[in-house]
Parts: C-alpha cells; structure tokens; sequence
C-alpha cells in the first residue's frame, strides 16, 4: 500500500469553494476496525453541515468528510473476525470517506449486497442506516415503530433518505404520503413507490393529509424540516402517532407552537442523529438491515437512486448541488475502480 493517499480538504470550513484535493498519510485501523480501498462515497447533508462549521465531528473520529463508502478491504485489525482483506464492503464511516483509503469499525461495515458495483453499495449505509433507525427500531426510544397497515408522511421524499423510506416503508407494508416542491419530484417519488405525493409549494400537507386519509390522519411523520412544519406535523397525527425528527433544515426553534394535540391524542415526539451513537448500537443496526433489508436490495424491491456522480476531486461539484436540492435520490463521488 502507499504511505499517502489523496483526500478532500475542507479547511477551517466554509462554501463548497474550501474543498480541495490534499495529500495525507493513510489511517491506520483499530483493533475492531477494517481499512478500506475506497471506490465510492456518498454524500450526504451532515457532510455539507460539517464544510460549514455547524457539525464537528465527535472526538476520535476522522476529521475528513464522509460518512460512507464502498470499496475493498485491504487491512483488518486483530479483532475482526468477518471481513477478510480482499472483500467488497460498504460502511457506515465515523467520517474519512471522501479520501482514497479510509477505516471503519467491523460492526458498521457490510457486503455488497448482490449484483451491486461500488456506486450503488457506497450509496446504502447513511440513509438506510437512518431510516432503518428512525421509522422501524424498536429497541430505542427514538425509532417510529412504523407497522404493516400504518400511514407515514414522509417529508423531503426525493432526498436519498426521502427516497429510501419511501421504499422501505412499501416493502413493509405501510402506506406512504410524501412532501415534494415540483411536478417533476412528484411523478418521480411516485415512481418510487410512494401512494400520494403533496407538492408543499401549491398544497397545504395537513389539509391533503386529511383530504387523503379521509380524516384518519397519520400513524407516522418522518420529518427533516423541521421547526416550521412542528405544529402542522402535530396536527396530522392521529391518536398514538408518533413525530420523529431526523433533521432541521427549515430551523430548529419551533415558536408559539399548541402543544394540545400533544396530550389530547398521546402523541410521541421524538428524534434522533446517527453519529453519537455507540458503535455497538450502529452494529445492531447493521445487522438487522443485513437480515431484513439486504435480501429487499438483492430481489430488488428497494435500491438507491443515483442522481449524479462527481470524480473525488470534484467534491465541491457535488456540495453545490446538494446545496440546490435540485437532486432527485443520492449524489455520489467516484473514487477509483
């Protein structure tokens, strides 16, 4: 192996324009941790919040973007015991991905799932890690527990996570609404599987909520925005429903908001982000998605939509597009062959 590699610098952080190619020593993997060739990455909206300054990385973990690649392993720490050097694995990264060699703990790491290149596999474990977490655990408080028979409204539903729920939640029998701002985002998530799609530019959700569940309302929102859709998500739910909160890009205050429905419809609030948690609470993750998931992915009931790939050396490219929420599913970076 090479004593350096090429990685993507953002400096003290900043626009997409303080990305640039730089050149570093390898990682060297810990005792539980695999070193892996990176053929792909993703890229995801933590990324763009750590450029910016607004989401440091947690201590210990690499500084360098990235929270997932697929590529081969070439070095394994003395404790793994599944992962040999010469598999193709994608991973759930603590950061580090958007670089040529990067490491990642054996409990977070997962085959290729069959028939997969290295775009498609780098493109599965941050959304599919957060979805899974979020709107199906059941082991922790923040999951929504969603069940055969229910409703979700999935907000954001052309975003990679929007896109992934959306499946995940058909193939588990749910029934699924989604928010959209265009025409074109509509036709697409419908293609996805989604049963309605709300463009939240021309429609107000909760009245499309209660027009489409003919006043039933919801058993799950999974929401991304935020502060300005708090009161609106609460008044979708229906009794026993459940709110979970994975992001705030509309803002994270949520002002003058009735709290009634709340009490009156023993509502659960709840939410939560990937990076704190354990590594062992990530492994329990990654091995109920390689038990109920990965089988989806080979049969092809569910995969990642891939909108564009970036060389690595165009990380920037590839901010500035996630920036624009143009994008319609995962945008990716190729990393090598």
């Amino acid at each position: 192996m090479p004593e350096t590699m090429t990685y993507i610098a953002h400096g003290a952080g900043g626009g997409p324009e303080v990305m640039a190619p730089a050149t570093g020593p390898l990682p060297v993997p810990a005792a539980d941790e695999v070193l892996i060739r990176v053929m792909a990455a993703g890229v995801n909206r933590p990324d763009v919040a750590q450029r910016a300054g607004s989401y440091p990385p947690p201590p210990g973990a690499s500084p360098i973007l990235g929270l997932e690649c697929a590529g081969e392993v070439v070095a394994c720490g003395p404790d793994v015991r599944g992962f040999k050097v010469g598999d193709r694995v994608c991973a759930l990264t603590n950061g580090g991905a958007y670089a040529q060699y990067c490491t990642a703990p054996e409990a977070q790491t997962l085959p290729w799932p069959k028939g997969y290149d290295a775009i498609r596999a780098a493109a599965l474990p941050e959304t599919y890690f957060t979805v899974w977490a979020n709107l199906f655990g059941t082991s922790h408080a923040s999951a929504g527990r969603l069940a055969p028979g229910e409703t979700v409204l999935v907000h954001g539903g052309s975003s990679g996570i929007g896109v992934t729920a959306i499946q995940l939640a058909k193939a588990f029998g749910a029934t699924v609404i989604t928010t959209v701002g265009s025409a074109e985002k509509a036709r697409a998530v419908l293609g996805f599987g989604a049963d309605h799609a709300i463009n939240y530019r021309e429609q107000d959700f909760v009245e499309e909520v209660k027009r489409i569940t003919g006043g039933k309302l919801l058993d799950v929102v999974l929401c991304m925005v935020g502060a300005p859709y708090f009161a609106k998500n609460l008044r979708c739910l229906r009794m026993d429903g459940r709110l979970v909160l994975i992001a705030f890009l509309g803002g994270e205050t949520a002002e003058k908001t009735d709290l009634r429905p709340i009490m009156m419809r023993r509502l659960t609030v709840t939410g939560s982000t990937m990076r704190p948690r354990t590594t062992a609470q990530k492994g329990e993750i990654a091995a109920a998605l390689r038990e109920k998931v990965w089988p989806l992915l080979e049969q092809g009931r569910c995969g990642p939509h891939i909108h564009a790939t970036f060389p690595l050396a165009q990380a920037a490219e590839a901010h500035r597009l996630m920036e624009s929420s143009a994008h319609i599913g995962k945008i990716m970076l190729h990393v090598a062959d």
